[in-house]
């Protein structure tokens, strides 16, 4: 798949852009262009069968710990990303990050920022051209993390960008992942609290699981047939 780099506004982030599915057509059950959003309710999810990240997960909460993830992340051409951040309950204000986590296809590094800080080495990761980072919402992550630390962050994808060009109405992570794989994944841990002494197993697994997520719909979106989902909503919405 061929790409190229393209800047978005506002932020100093690079996002690889899809120059192959722009002047895709896509059709619907009958074969016809599909004008329609692909959408799904919220009651159709919660029918879904939850999934969760299958692999290793592994916490990385000192300087020490940081170096060797990154090392073994830097294998990779492409990784998923995510971050969380403590809730706050009070209306205007919103905390600092606190973890990080990169996915891989068999395991997930959670970089509990909270505790060490954004590294060099973790800097040096979001400016690596060589690797593709896939996530949702970054453009609210690195408003947040260069609040933390300076950086140009580069070879990034944003899926609520790419979904577009599939023709696919909704936003929310956990909805584009049920309109491509008819699963779930849970958020129930998404109100937990992130700077908790020593993270729940839980908790480790629902953040390795959205970072994992991410890069599995680019896949999708990279490899599958996208006529699959015209056909599997439409036959839902006849129902």
């Amino acid at each position: 798949m061929k790409n190229v780099i393209a800047e978005t506004e506002n932020t100093d982030t690079n996002v690889i852009a899809d120059t192959n599915t722009s002047d895709k057509k896509t059709t619907n059950a009958e074969g016809k262009p599909a004008n329609d959003k692909i959408k799904i309710s919220k009651e159709e999810v919660a029918a879904l069968e939850t999934e969760c990240f299958p692999g290793r997960i592994i916490v990385a909460q000192t300087p020490a710990d940081v170096k060797k993830g990154i090392e073994y992340l830097s294998m990779f051409d492409m990784v998923g990303i995510d971050t969380e951040s403590k809730p706050s309950f009070k209306k205007g204000k919103s905390n600092k990050i606190s973890l990080l986590q990169i996915a891989t296809d068999e395991c997930c590094i959670l970089f509990r920022i909270n505790l060490t800080g954004i590294t060099d080495e973790i800097k040096n990761f979001f400016e690596n051209r060589s690797i593709i980072k896939i996530g949702v919402s970054l453009k609210d992550d690195f408003l947040m993390l260069h609040k933390a630390a300076t950086f140009s962050p580069y070879g990034f994808v944003e899926i609520q960008e790419l979904v577009e060009k599939f023709n696919i109405g909704e936003k929310s992570l956990q909805k584009i992942y049920a309109i491509l794989f008819d699963k779930k994944i849970s958020k129930s841990q998404r109100l937990s609290n992130w700077d908790a002494e020593i993270l729940s197993d839980a908790q480790k697994r629902y953040a390795a699981t959205d970072a994992w997520a991410s890069l599995k719909i680019y896949r999708a979106l990279c490899n599958k047939d996208i006529t699959e989902c015209y056909r599997r909503r439409a036959e839902l919405t006849k129902e």
